[in-house]
C-alpha cells in the first residue's frame, strides 16, 4: 500500500467509519502519531473537507429584542424545535454553568437560589479553584412535609465543591407560618449574618417558578405550599416567583400576603447585587419570566430559543392590548 492509499484508508476509517485512532494505528501497523499526521495531510491536500452546516436560528434577533426592551444582557440558547422541556433545560443549564464558571472568581460571593433549574445548572459547572470565595443560599428550604434541607444543601454544596468555596447555608423555612415569626428571626444574629452575606453577593443566580409545566417548579411540587396557599396566590393574581418571592404579571409583589412569610430576597433587595442571572427553560415559564423582567430583578438572562420566541410573542401581545 503506497502513501496515498494509506492516507485514504486512514481517512475512511476515521471519518466515515468512526474508528478510533488507536484502532486505525493497529490495523495499519503504525503509531498513533503517524495516523494523526496522515489525517492532517488528508485535510491539507483536500482529500478530506470538513463543512459545518449551522441550523438556522433566530436566537440573535430574538435576544436583541428582549435586551432592548428590558435592558438586560440576553443569551438565547439555540435548541432543536423538537426538543422537549427536559432537553431545553439541559441545554440552558449547560450554557449557564459555563457562564457562571467564567464569571466567578476568587474573593467573590455567589448567591444561589434552589429549584429544578438550579439543580440542573449545578451538574454543569466547570471546576475552578478559587481563594476566599463563598456560596450563599438565597432562600430557606424547609417545609411542613420534608426538611428540604438535604435538597438545598446538596445543591449549594455542588457549587461550593466546583469552586472550592465556603458555604453559607440559610437555616430557615421557605415560608414561615406567621409573618411575625419571620420578623423575629430576622433579628437573630445567626440569621442576620447570612442576610448580610447575601447583600454582599457579586452574582445572584436564580430562575423563575411556574405552577405548571413538563418540568414543574420545585416550590410548587415538593410540599412547600398547601392548597389554601395556592388559592390565595391565584386570588391575588400571582403568576410565579423569583427566590420564593411571588410576583404578579406586572412585576409587582410588595402587597402580596404570602410574601410577608417568604424568606427569599425581594427584587428590590436583589438590586444591590451587580450581576443577577436568571436561567429559564420551557414555555410554561414565559408568563412568570415576563413578570420577573418587569420587576427589574434580572440583569443577565439565559433562555432557550423556543421560550425566547414565546416571550417575544407575549411582549407583543401585551403591547397590543395596551395600545
Amino acid at each position: 500500500m503506497d502513501r496515498e492509499e494509506t492516507v485514504l484508508a486512514a481517512s475512511s476509517m476515521y471519518y466515515l467509519q468512526d474508528i478510533k485512532m488507536e484502532t486505525i494505528a493497529s490495523r495499519l501497523h503504525m503509531s498513533r502519531s503517524s495516523v494523526s499526521r496522515l489525517l492532517k495531510h488528508a485535510r491539507e491536500t483536500g482529500l478530506v473537507e470538513i463543512t459545518l452546516r449551522p441550523t438556522p436560528t433566530l436566537a440573535p434577533v430574538v435576544g436583541q429584542r428582549i435586551s432592548e426592551r428590558f435592558h438586560v444582557e440576553t443569551h438565547v440558547v439555540p435548541v432543536n424545535d423538537s426538543a422537549d422541556d427536559v432537553e431545553r433545560l439541559d441545554q440552558v443549564a449547560r450554557a449557564t454553568g459555563r457562564m457562571v464558571s467564567g464569571w466567578f472568581d476568587s474573593d467573590m460571593v455567589l448567591g444561589v437560589a434552589w429549584g429544578t433549574t438550579l439543580a440542573a445548572i449545578s451538574q454543569h459547572l466547570n471546576r475552578k479553584t478559587t481563594r476566599g470565595s463563598a456560596i450563599v443560599q438565597l432562600n430557606g428550604a424547609a417545609n411542613t412535609r420534608t426538611s428540604g434541607v438535604d435538597y438545598a444543601g446538596n445543591l449549594i454544596s455542588r457549587f461550593a465543591d466546583a469552586f472550592d468555596a465556603r458555604v453559607h447555608h440559610f437555616p430557615v423555612p421557605a415560608f414561615f407560618d406567621y409573618a411575625e415569626t419571620r420578623r423575629a428571626m430576622w433579628r437573630e444574629r445567626s440569621i442576620a449574618r447570612v442576610l448580610d452575606m447575601q447583600r454582599r453577593a457579586d452574582i445572584a443566580l436564580f430562575s423563575v417558578g411556574a405552577l405548571e409545566g413538563d418540568v414543574p417548579s420545585h416550590v410548587y411540587s415538593a410540599g412547600y405550599l398547601e392548597r389554601v396557599d395556592i388559592e390565595t396566590l391565584e386570588s391575588e393574581g400571582v403568576v410565579g416567583d423569583v427566590c420564593t418571592v411571588f410576583l404578579r404579571a406586572d412585576g409587582s409583589y410588595r402587597d402580596l400576603t404570602m410574601n410577608e412569610r417568604a424568606t427569599g430576597p425581594t427584587p428590590e433587595e436583589l438590586l444591590s447585587v451587580p450581576r443577577r442571572v436568571c436561567a429559564v427553560a420551557g414555555e410554561s415559564k414565559v408568563v412568570p419570566l415576563l413578570a420577573a423582567l418587569h420587576s427589574g430583578v434580572v440583569t443577565h438572562l439565559v433562555v432557550d430559543e423556543q421560550t425566547a420566541l414565546s416571550l417575544v410573542e407575549a411582549m407583543d401581545a401585551a403591547d397590543a392590548s395596551t395600545s
